[in-house]
């Protein structure tokens, strides 16, 4: 009798990410450069989960947009509900079956020139600000109670 094992990895979430450079707005007209951006998140994506398979349950996804821009001059950040869909797009069958699953979401943007109060920063986030670029990080977890009011 052959006793066979297998190994099941459970998805590990909270999950969490970073993507190193200045992202692609989804309205950009140059859609080679939409789509090579897409790929590096995903790509990126897929070094860091480790799971093999997507979840399936709710989700709460947060964004934030760490740029690099002189005080005062924004007009090369993009609009952060911009780089929204092709991040989405992107972690889409991987991180979780669908998007449809994200239930709570939030976009947003940081100058990386600001001040910050670093309290529990986690060792991912603390890379990106390491790297003194601009940066995307991106936390996935579980979705809040959609009973609770807040």
């Amino acid at each position: 009798m052959n006793a066979q094992t297998t190994l099941q990895v459970i998805p590990v979430i909270p999950f969490e990410f970073i993507v190193i450079g200045k992202p692609i707005s989804h309205q950009t007209k140059d859609r080679k450069r939409l789509q090579a951006w897409k790929t590096e998140v995903r790509r990126t994506a897929e070094l860091c989960w480790k799971a093999g398979t997507a979840v399936g349950d709710p989700l709460r996804v947060t964004i934030t947009h760490y740029y690099d821009a002189l005080p005062g001059d924004e007009s090369g950040v993009p609009d952060s509900d911009n780089i929204v869909k092709p991040v989405r797009d992107a972690l889409n069958g991987l991180i979780y079956v669908d998007d449809y699953q994200i239930t709570d979401f939030v976009s947003r943007r940081r100058s990386l020139n600001g001040s910050f109060r670093v309290k529990g920063m986690s060792a991912v986030l603390a890379e990106g600000f390491c790297k003194g670029e601009e940066f995307l990080h991106i936390f996935v977890e579980a979705a809040p109670d959609p009973t609770e009011l807040r």
